[in-house]
């Protein structure tokens, strides 16, 4: 690595930094998803809405590529740290890495 190639690395974040993975399982198929979400361009700002405070939140539709293409949605909340707090899901349920990573 180069000098300069160093000095950008210090003011650089790798694209892993900054993305936060999910995993859904299609409730139809059973076929297994993943999406990245960018917690520096994905979310929306959700102002004080109902009395609460302010968070992030993003909704994320997924299609499979199995012959079923039934759309799966996931909505997921976020402090202003850009920590999860919530998540829903319709369409699939959310699985772990592991189960996601599994062979059948």
């Amino acid at each position: 690595m180069n000098l300069l190639q160093k000095i950008a690395s210090l003011f650089i974040r790798s694209a892993d930094d900054q993305g936060f993975w999910i995993y859904i399982r299609c409730n139809r198929c059973g076929e297994k998803l993943r999406a990245r979400v960018d917690l520096m361009t994905d979310l929306t700002v959700r102002y004080g809405e109902g009395g609460g405070g302010d968070v992030y939140f993003t909704r994320k539709t997924l299609i499979g590529s199995n012959l079923c293409f039934q759309p799966i949605e996931a909505t997921l909340t976020f402090d202003l740290r850009r920590q999860l707090i919530d998540k829903q899901v319709t369409g699939g349920e959310f699985i772990t890495k592991e189960e996601f990573e599994a062979q059948e």
